[in-house]
């Protein structure tokens, strides 16, 4: 019998699964249970996260590889420590380069977007630091799945043909094939249920694996990037990639109506969640009506994305600019600002994004919030040939203004969407939680906290919640399923509401929430992709 594994005529909620020794939650069943086998074997909420992460690059390449950039927040050993992995434009790039090559902009695909990536090195860290296993266990499970194969997930293989769709269209050349040889083999997208398997791709894992990462930033895996990077004309060299290494920095937060909301400071744009949620938490939003609510979120969104994107860059050329930002006078200043009706903002057309979220618990309280992501699905296209890596194209968020923050300069971090939370109340972890996609991760951040901590709604109804999307101006995208009468009471309000016809640009995200009480696990996850909390 053929099943169309995309048609599902029937809404049907579901529950937040609860645990107690352990938890992941993932948009991809495989990768979930890869982590928690690792919890079950001994290793901790570190190891889990590694090893999902990296399972992540085989099972859902259409929004992550090892490519990749990374973030990450871990609490361990009684405080939570942020990890950015994001990496750094290379050192022959410049605004000038670009302009020379005919560009007005940096094109999304091809060479010329690529960055270091950072998500190997945040894997090799992570386990150096926090890890109770060695990097060869955590990452065996990907290393598996890519030389034995495994079925494609539903909604990978809707947004694997999107991808093969466009890049057919779109790009051409020698460049190019190694994407098509590796993702496309019988030159189609592999379809819900087909398997697929890369055994370049297993080999550049275990050479990561065996080295601790060094492979990819000093090793063969370099020279190979290098030598097919040199060949066409790309900017990043091995010198790049060996003088490469993550970052630890310090969260930021804060406090919404009594717990603490934490992101990661700039070169994220965790800045833009906070920003938004400090101007909500102005108005008490407990009793407040589904329109006033609504209503309230957007425009404080708005206001924080026009601050965001003003600001947010490299954080070696930011000062106290996010200090100042959420400073409770700006917030209230701000706050001031919004009417009964909707405003324009600043920022221009925000594009789409593909990136992986994961959440993971054990029971001896540690949690981690980690995502990593190639950005607008594959990344670049850029595919290394006989290693599997899809190389991100992080760089295409750089301006070639050199007067803007965001200016495009050697040795720089750009402008980063993926972005993981974390709550905590009264200097006690309450868990991780995300939402992926884009510049929808700040707005699918602000929502679910306000769900959550507003509402009372429970972690799985507070992602399966109809989500908006703030577009441009005031222009809404609203889901399918969201409520017609409250879509027309906003655009009485002048908001510019328009309706989806699908999910797919809302994000995906992931709810671990510990009881203070009991130390119960629940755990919510996302309905809108393959979506699944493994938990013992």
């Amino acid at each position: 019998m053929m099943f169309d594994y995309h048609f599902s005529p029937f809404s049907q909620p579901r529950n937040s699964v609860f645990a107690k020794r352990g938890m992941v939650a993932t948009a991809q069943p495989l990768a979930a249970q890869a982590g928690l086998d690792m919890i079950k074997k001994g290793g901790n909420a570190i190891d889990a996260a590694i090893a999902t992460a990296a399972c992540l690059t085989v099972v859902e390449p259409t929004s992550n590889g090892i490519g990749s950039d990374a973030f990450a927040m871990i609490w361990t050993k009684g405080r939570l420590h942020g990890l950015n992995a994001s990496g750094v434009a290379p050192a022959s790039i410049s605004i000038d380069a670009i302009r020379a090559r005919g560009f007005d902009a940096i094109p999304a695909h091809g060479l010329e977007p690529v960055m270091v990536p950072g998500a190997p090195a945040a894997w090799a860290e992570c386990s150096r630091r926090f890890g109770r296993l060695s990097l060869k266990e955590t990452l065996q499970p990907a290393i598996d799945y890519a030389e034995q194969g495994f079925p494609v997930s539903p909604i990978v293989a809707k947004n694997w043909q999107i991808a093969f769709d466009e890049y057919k269209k779109k790009v051409q050349g020698s460049l190019f094939v190694p994407w098509f040889d590796t993702f496309a083999p019988d030159g189609q997208a592999p379809k819900a249920g087909a398997i697929w398997k890369s055994a370049d791709h297993a080999r550049s894992l275990k050479a990561i694996a065996d080295s601790n990462a060094e492979a990819f930033y000093k090793g063969e895996l370099a020279d190979q990037i290098d030598s097919f990077s040199s060949a066409h004309g790309g900017f990043i060299r091995k010198s790049d990639l060996s003088r490469y290494c993550p970052q630890w920095v310090e969260p930021l937060s804060v406090n919404y109506h009594g717990y603490d909301v934490w992101e990661l400071p700039p070169n994220g744009q965790g800045l833009v969640a906070l920003l938004g949620l400090n101007i909500l938490k102005q108005f008490d939003l407990s009793n407040e009506d589904l329109i006033g609510t609504y209503h309230k979120q957007i425009e404080a969104l708005k206001l924080a994305f026009s601050d965001g994107k003003a600001y947010i860059t490299d954080p070696r050329e930011m000062s106290n600019e996010a200090e100042q930002l959420l400073s409770e006078s700006y917030a209230a200043l701000r706050a001031n600002q919004i009417g009964q009706a909707a405003m324009i903002p600043k920022p221009g057309r925000l594009p789409k994004g593909g990136t992986v979220y994961l959440a993971a618990a054990d029971g001896e309280g540690n949690m981690v919030s980690f995502i990593q992501s190639n950005f607008m699905g594959f990344g670049s296209g850029i595919v290394i040939p006989g290693t599997g890596i899809s190389m991100q194209n992080r760089g295409y968020t750089f301006s070639l203004n050199p007067k803007d923050a965001n200016g495009l300069a050697p040795g720089k971090k750009t402008y980063h969407t993926i972005i993981p939370g974390f709550l905590t109340q009264n200097s006690t972890p309450i868990g991780p939680f995300g939402v992926m996609g884009g510049y929808m991760q700040p707005q699918g951040h602000l929502q679910v906290i306000s769900r959550l901590i507003d509402k009372h709604l429970h972690p799985q109804a507070a992602l399966d919640a109809p989500r908006w999307q703030w577009i441009e101006n005031k222009t809404v995208l609203v889901e399918p399923d969201f409520p017609n009468a409250l879509a027309q009471a906003l655009a009485r309000r002048g908001h510019d509401i328009r309706t989806a016809l699908d999910t797919g640009s809302f994000g995906r995200g992931q709810i671990i929430w510990r009881d203070l009480n009991t130390g119960i696990l629940a755990g919510g996850t996302e309905s809108r992709a393959d979506g699944l909390v493994a938990a013992w």
